[in-house]
C-alpha cells in the first residue's frame, strides 16, 4: 500500500514519519487515538490535519509489525 499522506525526509524532524511534510509525527497522531481523542478533537486542536490524515497515520502504524513500510 502507498502512503500518500505519511512523508519521510532524514532533513525534517530527523527522518521520523509525520503527515504531509508538517512536521506532525504519525506516532504522535496514533498516541492521540490511543489517549482517547475522538477524530474531530484532534482536528479541533490540530487544525492543519485532515480527517484522512488521521485514518492513514492509523494504517500506516498498524502495518509497521508486519512491513518494513516507507515512503518518501
Amino acid at each position: 500500500m502507498a502512503f500518500s499522506r505519511i512523508t519521510i525526509d532524514p532533513a525534517k524532524m530527523a527522518g521520523v514519519p509525520c503527515i504531509r511534510d508538517l512536521r506532525m509525527p504519525v506516532a504522535t497522531v496514533v498516541a492521540m487515538v490511543a489517549e482517547g481523542m475522538t477524530e474531530d478533537e484532534i482536528l479541533q486542536a490540530h487544525p492543519d490535519l485532515e480527517r484522512e490524515d488521521i485514518r492513514e497515520a492509523l494504517e500506516y502504524d498498524a502495518r509497521l509489525p508486519q512491513e518494513n513500510v516507507h515512503t518518501a
